[in-house]
Protein backbone atom coordinates (compact mmCIF):
# COMPACT_ATOMS: atom_id res chain seq x y z
CA UNK A 1 0.00 0.00 0.00
CA UNK A 2 1.37 3.45 -1.10
CA UNK A 3 2.26 5.46 2.39
CA UNK A 4 1.08 8.99 3.28
CA UNK A 5 2.77 12.10 4.61
CA UNK A 6 1.09 15.10 5.79
CA UNK A 7 3.10 18.52 5.33
CA UNK A 8 2.36 20.61 8.49
CA UNK A 9 4.21 24.01 10.18
CA UNK A 10 3.19 27.57 11.42
CA UNK A 11 1.61 29.50 8.87
CA UNK A 12 3.69 30.81 5.82
CA UNK A 13 6.91 28.74 5.94
CA UNK A 14 5.96 27.04 2.37
CA UNK A 15 3.85 23.94 3.08
CA UNK A 16 1.82 24.73 -0.08
CA UNK A 17 4.34 25.03 -2.12
CA UNK A 18 6.14 21.81 -1.21
CA UNK A 19 3.06 19.91 -1.48
CA UNK A 20 3.00 20.88 -5.82
CA UNK A 21 6.50 20.58 -5.99
CA UNK A 22 5.45 16.94 -4.93
CA UNK A 23 2.43 16.86 -6.54
CA UNK A 24 4.29 17.71 -9.53
CA UNK A 25 1.81 20.80 -10.57
CA UNK A 26 0.23 23.36 -9.20
CA UNK A 27 -2.66 21.84 -7.28
CA UNK A 28 -2.70 24.01 -4.14
CA UNK A 29 -2.95 28.43 -4.11
CA UNK A 30 0.05 29.69 -3.05
CA UNK A 31 0.45 33.25 -2.03
CA UNK A 32 2.92 35.48 -0.04
CA UNK A 33 0.52 35.94 2.96
CA UNK A 34 -0.08 33.55 5.90
CA UNK A 35 -3.23 31.82 6.30
CA UNK A 36 -4.22 31.17 2.28
CA UNK A 37 -4.82 26.69 3.23
CA UNK A 38 -7.19 26.25 5.17
CA UNK A 39 -8.58 22.74 4.34
CA UNK A 40 -6.57 20.08 4.20
CA UNK A 41 -5.37 18.78 0.83
CA UNK A 42 -4.40 15.46 -0.73
CA UNK A 43 -2.85 14.79 -3.64
CA UNK A 44 -0.93 12.07 -5.38
CA UNK A 45 3.47 12.57 -4.74
CA UNK A 46 6.02 11.16 -6.59
CA UNK A 47 9.95 11.42 -5.28
CA UNK A 48 12.31 9.58 -7.17
CA UNK A 49 10.98 6.12 -7.53
CA UNK A 50 8.28 6.50 -4.46
CA UNK A 51 4.72 7.05 -5.36
CA UNK A 52 3.13 7.82 -2.18
CA UNK A 53 0.07 10.78 -1.30
CA UNK A 54 0.94 13.73 0.35
CA UNK A 55 -1.65 16.02 2.40
CA UNK A 56 -1.25 19.75 2.76
CA UNK A 57 -2.34 21.55 5.86
CA UNK A 58 -3.57 24.69 7.11
CA UNK A 59 -0.68 26.48 9.06
CA UNK A 60 -0.48 25.57 12.36
CA UNK A 61 -1.40 28.32 15.08
CA UNK A 62 -2.69 28.68 18.21
CA UNK A 63 -6.22 29.82 18.45
CA UNK A 64 -9.93 29.42 20.25
CA UNK A 65 -11.25 26.14 19.64
CA UNK A 66 -14.78 27.70 18.25
CA UNK A 67 -13.17 30.18 15.76
CA UNK A 68 -12.48 29.68 12.03
CA UNK A 69 -8.44 29.12 12.61
CA UNK A 70 -9.71 26.76 15.89
CA UNK A 71 -11.75 24.56 13.22
CA UNK A 72 -8.45 24.64 10.77
CA UNK A 73 -7.02 23.48 13.69
CA UNK A 74 -8.63 20.49 13.32
CA UNK A 75 -8.33 19.50 10.13
CA UNK A 76 -4.28 19.85 10.70
CA UNK A 77 -4.51 17.36 13.60
CA UNK A 78 -7.01 15.16 12.05
CA UNK A 79 -4.08 15.05 8.86
CA UNK A 80 -1.07 14.03 11.68
CA UNK A 81 -3.22 11.00 12.37
CA UNK A 82 -3.86 10.18 9.26
CA UNK A 83 -0.40 10.24 8.03
CA UNK A 84 2.69 7.43 8.52
CA UNK A 85 5.22 10.36 8.72
CA UNK A 86 4.58 14.20 9.23
CA UNK A 87 7.13 16.69 7.14
CA UNK A 88 7.78 19.35 10.18
CA UNK A 89 8.61 22.36 8.25
CA UNK A 90 10.53 25.54 9.64
CA UNK A 91 11.21 28.99 7.55
CA UNK A 92 15.52 29.09 7.46
CA UNK A 93 15.50 32.61 6.72
CA UNK A 94 13.00 33.70 9.52
CA UNK A 95 14.79 31.32 12.11
CA UNK A 96 12.98 29.31 14.38
CA UNK A 97 10.17 31.45 16.56
CA UNK A 98 8.25 30.28 19.69
CA UNK A 99 4.99 28.58 17.50
CA UNK A 100 8.39 26.38 15.92
CA UNK A 101 8.58 25.39 19.52
CA UNK A 102 5.37 25.00 20.22
CA UNK A 103 4.82 22.81 17.63
CA UNK A 104 7.85 20.40 17.71
CA UNK A 105 6.09 19.01 20.78
CA UNK A 106 3.16 18.70 19.29
CA UNK A 107 4.95 16.35 16.78
CA UNK A 108 6.64 14.51 19.25
CA UNK A 109 3.91 13.99 21.24
CA UNK A 110 1.68 12.39 18.08
CA UNK A 111 4.41 9.57 17.84
CA UNK A 112 4.81 9.58 14.65
CA UNK A 113 7.96 9.78 12.40
CA UNK A 114 8.77 12.63 11.28
CA UNK A 115 11.36 14.65 9.45
CA UNK A 116 12.24 18.03 9.93
CA UNK A 117 12.55 20.48 6.87
CA UNK A 118 14.45 23.85 6.89
CA UNK A 119 12.83 25.15 3.83
CA UNK A 120 13.88 28.48 2.00
CA UNK A 121 17.50 27.25 2.80
CA UNK A 122 18.61 28.42 -0.87
CA UNK A 123 21.96 31.63 -0.10
CA UNK A 124 23.64 31.95 3.05
CA UNK A 125 20.94 33.37 5.07
CA UNK A 126 18.92 30.02 4.33
CA UNK A 127 22.06 28.01 5.78
CA UNK A 128 22.38 29.69 8.72
CA UNK A 129 18.50 28.77 9.75
CA UNK A 130 19.62 25.04 8.73
CA UNK A 131 21.80 25.59 11.29
CA UNK A 132 19.12 26.39 14.09
CA UNK A 133 16.78 24.16 13.55
CA UNK A 134 18.77 21.34 14.99
CA UNK A 135 17.54 23.29 18.57
CA UNK A 136 13.97 21.83 17.93
CA UNK A 137 15.06 18.55 18.93
CA UNK A 138 13.54 16.36 15.84
CA UNK A 139 17.08 15.31 14.22
CA UNK A 140 18.66 16.16 11.31
CA UNK A 141 17.15 18.81 9.56
CA UNK A 142 17.01 18.75 5.67
CA UNK A 143 17.63 21.66 4.03
CA UNK A 144 15.41 22.54 1.01
CA UNK A 145 14.36 24.99 -1.20
CA UNK A 146 10.24 23.44 -2.62
CA UNK A 147 10.41 26.66 -4.70
CA UNK A 148 13.29 26.00 -6.86
CA UNK A 149 13.66 22.13 -5.80
CA UNK A 150 16.84 21.96 -4.51
CA UNK A 151 17.37 19.55 -1.83
CA UNK A 152 15.17 16.66 -2.67
CA UNK A 153 17.09 14.23 -3.13
CA UNK A 154 18.30 14.34 0.82
CA UNK A 155 14.38 14.57 1.36
CA UNK A 156 14.19 11.30 -0.81
CA UNK A 157 16.92 9.16 1.49
CA UNK A 158 15.12 10.62 4.64
CA UNK A 159 11.53 9.44 3.49
CA UNK A 160 13.54 5.55 2.89
CA UNK A 161 15.30 6.26 6.23
CA UNK A 162 11.93 7.14 8.80
CA UNK A 163 9.76 4.23 6.71
CA UNK A 164 11.98 1.46 5.25
CA UNK A 165 9.01 -1.09 5.00
CA UNK A 166 6.63 1.86 3.18
CA UNK A 167 9.43 3.08 0.91
CA UNK A 168 10.38 -0.23 -0.59
CA UNK A 169 6.80 -1.28 -1.53
CA UNK A 170 5.69 2.18 -2.77
CA UNK A 171 7.27 1.64 -6.50
CA UNK A 172 5.66 -1.73 -7.12
CA UNK A 173 2.23 0.29 -6.04
CA UNK A 174 2.59 3.41 -8.22
CA UNK A 175 3.82 0.78 -11.28
CA UNK A 176 0.11 -1.41 -11.05
CA UNK A 177 -1.74 1.84 -10.41
CA UNK A 178 -5.40 2.49 -9.22
CA UNK A 179 -8.68 1.82 -12.12
CA UNK A 180 -9.70 5.54 -13.05
CA UNK A 181 -12.17 7.08 -10.56
CA UNK A 182 -15.28 9.13 -11.79
CA UNK A 183 -13.90 12.93 -11.61
CA UNK A 184 -16.92 15.22 -9.73
CA UNK A 185 -16.50 18.65 -9.08
CA UNK A 186 -19.17 20.22 -7.11
CA UNK A 187 -19.68 24.32 -8.16
CA UNK A 188 -22.07 26.85 -7.57
CA UNK A 189 -22.12 30.48 -5.57
CA UNK A 190 -20.51 31.09 -2.42
CA UNK A 191 -22.11 29.34 0.89
CA UNK A 192 -24.67 27.05 -1.25
CA UNK A 193 -23.77 24.36 0.92
CA UNK A 194 -21.35 22.34 -0.99
CA UNK A 195 -18.45 21.52 1.73
CA UNK A 196 -21.71 20.36 3.68
CA UNK A 197 -22.76 18.20 1.25
CA UNK A 198 -19.16 16.57 0.36
CA UNK A 199 -19.06 16.29 4.08
CA UNK A 200 -22.55 14.49 4.31
CA UNK A 201 -21.77 12.19 1.66
CA UNK A 202 -18.30 10.74 2.78
CA UNK A 203 -19.65 10.63 6.67
CA UNK A 204 -16.94 12.69 8.29
CA UNK A 205 -16.39 16.41 8.59
CA UNK A 206 -13.41 16.08 6.19
CA UNK A 207 -13.98 19.84 4.93
CA UNK A 208 -14.12 23.21 6.99
CA UNK A 209 -18.16 24.69 6.86
CA UNK A 210 -19.28 27.19 8.68
CA UNK A 211 -21.93 30.03 8.18
CA UNK A 212 -19.35 32.42 7.02
CA UNK A 213 -19.72 32.55 3.03
CA UNK A 214 -16.10 31.78 0.85
CA UNK A 215 -14.37 29.70 3.65
CA UNK A 216 -13.26 27.14 0.97
CA UNK A 217 -10.47 28.43 -1.22
CA UNK A 218 -8.73 25.51 -2.78
CA UNK A 219 -10.34 23.10 -5.13
CA UNK A 220 -9.62 20.36 -2.91
CA UNK A 221 -9.96 16.18 -4.29
CA UNK A 222 -11.07 14.04 -1.67
CA UNK A 223 -11.17 9.82 -3.02
CA UNK A 224 -15.20 8.16 -2.49
CA UNK A 225 -16.95 4.87 -2.78
CA UNK A 226 -20.39 4.81 -3.61
CA UNK A 227 -21.95 1.11 -4.22
CA UNK A 228 -18.73 -0.04 -5.65
CA UNK A 229 -18.15 3.04 -7.71
CA UNK A 230 -14.55 5.17 -7.22
CA UNK A 231 -15.42 8.37 -7.26
CA UNK A 232 -13.12 11.49 -6.76
CA UNK A 233 -15.10 14.71 -5.35
CA UNK A 234 -13.72 18.09 -6.04
CA UNK A 235 -15.41 20.71 -3.66
CA UNK A 236 -14.11 23.93 -5.13
CA UNK A 237 -14.65 27.89 -3.93
CA UNK A 238 -18.05 29.34 -4.60
CA UNK A 239 -18.21 31.67 -8.00
CA UNK A 240 -19.68 35.00 -7.45
CA UNK A 241 -20.04 37.67 -10.50
CA UNK A 242 -17.21 38.65 -12.18
CA UNK A 243 -17.44 42.06 -10.84
CA UNK A 244 -17.76 41.14 -7.52
CA UNK A 245 -14.61 38.97 -7.58
CA UNK A 246 -11.72 40.68 -5.13
CA UNK A 247 -7.86 40.74 -6.53
CA UNK A 248 -5.80 38.30 -5.20
CA UNK A 249 -6.65 35.37 -3.31
CA UNK A 250 -10.49 35.48 -4.46
CA UNK A 251 -9.32 35.13 -7.90
CA UNK A 252 -6.61 32.80 -7.70
CA UNK A 253 -10.05 30.72 -6.11
CA UNK A 254 -12.11 31.21 -8.46
CA UNK A 255 -9.93 30.04 -11.31
CA UNK A 256 -8.82 27.04 -9.40
CA UNK A 257 -12.71 26.23 -8.79
CA UNK A 258 -12.93 26.34 -12.94
CA UNK A 259 -9.73 24.28 -13.68
CA UNK A 260 -11.55 21.72 -11.79
CA UNK A 261 -14.77 22.03 -14.08
CA UNK A 262 -12.04 21.65 -16.83
CA UNK A 263 -10.74 18.86 -15.89
CA UNK A 264 -13.99 16.81 -14.23
CA UNK A 265 -16.38 14.06 -15.59
CA UNK A 266 -19.26 15.41 -14.32
CA UNK A 267 -20.24 18.37 -12.44
CA UNK A 268 -23.09 19.07 -9.68
CA UNK A 269 -24.11 22.39 -10.02
CA UNK A 270 -25.49 23.30 -6.57
CA UNK A 271 -27.81 25.80 -6.34
CA UNK A 272 -29.59 27.23 -3.06
CA UNK A 273 -32.83 25.95 -2.53
CA UNK A 274 -34.21 29.57 -1.11
CA UNK A 275 -32.73 31.02 -4.68
CA UNK A 276 -32.64 28.57 -7.17
CA UNK A 277 -31.85 29.47 -11.34
CA UNK A 278 -30.97 32.98 -10.22
CA UNK A 279 -28.27 34.79 -12.93
CA UNK A 280 -25.34 33.75 -11.33
CA UNK A 281 -26.48 29.95 -11.29
CA UNK A 282 -27.36 30.21 -14.99
CA UNK A 283 -23.86 31.36 -15.76
CA UNK A 284 -22.33 28.68 -13.53
CA UNK A 285 -24.13 25.86 -15.54
CA UNK A 286 -23.54 27.45 -19.11
CA UNK A 287 -19.91 27.47 -18.34
CA UNK A 288 -20.29 24.16 -17.50
CA UNK A 289 -21.59 23.43 -20.48
CA UNK A 290 -19.33 25.27 -22.28
CA UNK A 291 -16.65 23.60 -21.52
CA UNK A 292 -18.37 20.14 -22.45
CA UNK A 293 -18.95 18.25 -19.01
CA UNK A 294 -21.44 15.98 -18.21
CA UNK A 295 -23.91 17.95 -15.29
CA UNK A 296 -26.63 17.23 -12.59
CA UNK A 297 -28.39 20.30 -11.02
CA UNK A 298 -28.79 20.17 -7.26
CA UNK A 299 -30.87 22.24 -5.55
CA UNK A 300 -29.52 21.74 -2.02
CA UNK A 301 -31.22 23.09 1.20
CA UNK A 302 -34.37 21.42 0.30
CA UNK A 303 -34.95 20.39 3.99
CA UNK A 304 -35.68 24.50 4.63
CA UNK A 305 -37.69 24.90 1.55
CA UNK A 306 -41.37 25.22 1.85
CA UNK A 307 -42.57 21.72 0.07
CA UNK A 308 -45.57 22.69 -1.84
CA UNK A 309 -47.05 19.90 -4.42
CA UNK A 310 -45.52 19.80 -7.64
CA UNK A 311 -42.76 21.66 -6.33
CA UNK A 312 -40.09 19.46 -8.09
CA UNK A 313 -42.20 19.13 -11.31
CA UNK A 314 -41.81 23.06 -11.69
CA UNK A 315 -38.04 22.94 -10.43
CA UNK A 316 -37.21 20.52 -13.24
CA UNK A 317 -39.40 23.06 -16.06
CA UNK A 318 -37.54 25.83 -14.61
CA UNK A 319 -34.69 24.43 -15.65
CA UNK A 320 -35.42 22.93 -19.31
CA UNK A 321 -36.92 26.77 -20.12
CA UNK A 322 -33.60 28.44 -18.52
CA UNK A 323 -31.29 25.88 -19.75
CA UNK A 324 -32.42 24.77 -22.98
CA UNK A 325 -28.81 23.72 -24.23
CA UNK A 326 -28.89 21.42 -21.35
CA UNK A 327 -32.26 19.82 -21.87
CA UNK A 328 -33.36 16.81 -19.53
CA UNK A 329 -30.59 17.75 -16.98
CA UNK A 330 -31.56 15.82 -14.02
CA UNK A 331 -32.58 18.03 -11.04
CA UNK A 332 -32.14 16.58 -7.70
CA UNK A 333 -33.65 18.45 -4.59
CA UNK A 334 -30.49 17.24 -1.82
CA UNK A 335 -30.18 18.53 1.89
CA UNK A 336 -26.16 18.22 2.64
CA UNK A 337 -27.47 18.90 6.32
CA UNK A 338 -29.34 15.75 6.53
CA UNK A 339 -28.30 13.89 3.86
CA UNK A 340 -31.70 13.44 2.08
CA UNK A 341 -31.65 12.77 -1.51
CA UNK A 342 -27.70 12.45 -1.83
CA UNK A 343 -28.28 8.63 -2.60
CA UNK A 344 -30.66 10.06 -5.58
CA UNK A 345 -28.00 12.60 -6.42
CA UNK A 346 -24.80 9.65 -6.74
CA UNK A 347 -27.15 7.92 -8.92
CA UNK A 348 -27.58 11.01 -11.43
CA UNK A 349 -24.25 11.23 -11.63
CA UNK A 350 -23.33 7.85 -12.87
CA UNK A 351 -26.53 8.17 -14.91
CA UNK A 352 -25.19 11.18 -16.62
CA UNK A 353 -21.63 9.83 -16.71
CA UNK A 354 -22.76 7.30 -18.75
CA UNK A 355 -24.82 9.58 -21.37
CA UNK A 356 -21.81 11.38 -21.39
CA UNK A 357 -19.89 8.03 -22.53
CA UNK A 358 -22.74 7.53 -24.81
CA UNK A 359 -21.80 6.46 -28.72
CA UNK A 360 -24.40 5.58 -31.31
CA UNK A 361 -23.75 3.52 -34.41
CA UNK A 362 -23.03 5.18 -38.09
CA UNK A 363 -26.22 3.27 -39.50
CA UNK A 364 -28.45 3.95 -36.90
CA UNK A 365 -27.27 7.41 -36.91
CA UNK A 366 -27.67 7.75 -40.51
CA UNK A 367 -31.52 6.38 -40.32
CA UNK A 368 -32.34 8.82 -38.34
CA UNK A 369 -30.74 11.68 -40.06
CA UNK A 370 -32.32 10.53 -42.96
CA UNK A 371 -35.69 10.91 -41.30
CA UNK A 372 -34.99 14.03 -39.90
CA UNK A 373 -33.75 16.07 -42.77
CA UNK A 374 -37.10 14.38 -45.19
CA UNK A 375 -39.24 15.87 -42.29
CA UNK A 376 -38.04 19.05 -42.06
CA UNK A 377 -35.90 19.65 -45.40
CA UNK A 378 -32.79 22.34 -44.74
CA UNK A 379 -33.92 25.64 -46.03
CA UNK A 380 -33.04 27.24 -49.40
CA UNK A 381 -30.59 30.28 -48.97
CA UNK A 382 -30.25 33.06 -51.23
CA UNK A 383 -32.33 30.77 -53.55
CA UNK A 384 -30.02 27.54 -53.35
CA UNK A 385 -30.95 24.33 -51.87
CA UNK A 386 -28.72 22.87 -48.94
CA UNK A 387 -27.58 19.08 -49.95
CA UNK A 388 -26.72 17.63 -46.22
CA UNK A 389 -25.05 13.71 -46.92
CA UNK A 390 -24.34 11.72 -44.11
CA UNK A 391 -23.81 12.34 -40.22
CA UNK A 392 -21.42 10.10 -38.36
CA UNK A 393 -20.12 10.60 -34.23
CA UNK A 394 -16.67 12.23 -34.01
CA UNK A 395 -16.16 10.98 -30.10
CA UNK A 396 -17.79 11.00 -26.87
CA UNK A 397 -17.30 12.94 -23.76
CA UNK A 398 -19.03 15.00 -24.40
CA UNK A 399 -21.26 13.35 -27.66
CA UNK A 400 -20.18 15.00 -31.00
CA UNK A 401 -21.63 14.38 -34.26
CA UNK A 402 -20.51 15.69 -38.08
CA UNK A 403 -22.39 16.34 -40.34
CA UNK A 404 -21.31 16.37 -44.03
CA UNK A 405 -22.93 18.56 -46.16
CA UNK A 406 -22.75 21.45 -49.16
CA UNK A 407 -22.22 25.04 -47.94
CA UNK A 408 -21.69 24.66 -43.99
CA UNK A 409 -21.13 28.33 -43.56
CA UNK A 410 -25.06 28.90 -44.64
CA UNK A 411 -26.93 26.08 -42.87
CA UNK A 412 -28.87 28.18 -40.22
CA UNK A 413 -28.00 28.47 -36.19
CA UNK A 414 -32.01 27.31 -36.48
CA UNK A 415 -31.95 24.17 -38.01
CA UNK A 416 -28.36 23.00 -36.33
CA UNK A 417 -30.91 23.30 -33.14
CA UNK A 418 -33.33 21.43 -34.78
CA UNK A 419 -30.69 18.37 -35.43
CA UNK A 420 -29.26 18.72 -31.87
CA UNK A 421 -33.01 18.74 -30.21
CA UNK A 422 -33.43 15.85 -32.43
CA UNK A 423 -30.94 13.91 -31.57
CA UNK A 424 -31.12 14.41 -28.19
CA UNK A 425 -34.53 13.34 -28.39
CA UNK A 426 -33.86 10.06 -30.47
CA UNK A 427 -30.38 8.61 -28.58
CA UNK A 428 -31.85 9.37 -24.86
CA UNK A 429 -29.02 12.11 -24.59
CA UNK A 430 -30.78 14.65 -21.82
CA UNK A 431 -29.03 17.24 -19.95
CA UNK A 432 -25.44 16.47 -21.45
CA UNK A 433 -23.46 19.17 -23.82
CA UNK A 434 -23.45 18.10 -27.52
CA UNK A 435 -21.80 19.22 -30.65
CA UNK A 436 -22.41 19.23 -33.67
CA UNK A 437 -19.74 20.54 -36.77
CA UNK A 438 -20.99 21.06 -40.09
CA UNK A 439 -18.58 19.86 -42.81
CA UNK A 440 -18.28 20.26 -46.74
CA UNK A 441 -17.14 17.09 -48.65
CA UNK A 442 -14.30 17.63 -50.36
CA UNK A 443 -14.59 17.80 -54.39
CA UNK A 444 -12.39 15.45 -55.75
CA UNK A 445 -12.72 17.01 -59.14
CA UNK A 446 -11.50 20.41 -57.49
CA UNK A 447 -8.70 22.17 -59.10
CA UNK A 448 -8.45 20.21 -62.45
CA UNK A 449 -8.49 21.41 -65.94
CA UNK A 450 -11.38 21.21 -67.90
CA UNK A 451 -10.36 19.17 -71.06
Amino acid sequence: MPFTVAIIGRPNVGKSTLFNRLAGRRLALVADEPGVTRDRREGQGRLGDLAFTVIDTAGLDEAAPGSLTGRMQVQTEAAITQADALLFLVDARVGLTPLDRSFAVLVRKSGKPAILIANKSEGRAGKAGATEAYALGLGEPVALSAEHGEGLADLYDALRAVLPGATAAAADAAERGPSRPIKVAVVGRPNAGKSTLINQLIGEERLLVGPEAGITRDSIAIEFDWRGHKFQLYDTAGIRRRGRVAEGLEKLSVADALNAVRFADVVIVLMDSARAFEEQDLRIADLVEQEGRAVVLGINKWDLAERKPGAVKRLREEADHWLPQLKGAAVLPTSGLTGDGLDRLMQAVLDAHAVWNKRVPTSTLNRWFGEATSAHPAPAVAGRRLKLNYITQAKSRPPSFVVFCTRADAVPDAYKRYLVNGLREAFDLPGTPIRLTLREKTNPFAGRKKK
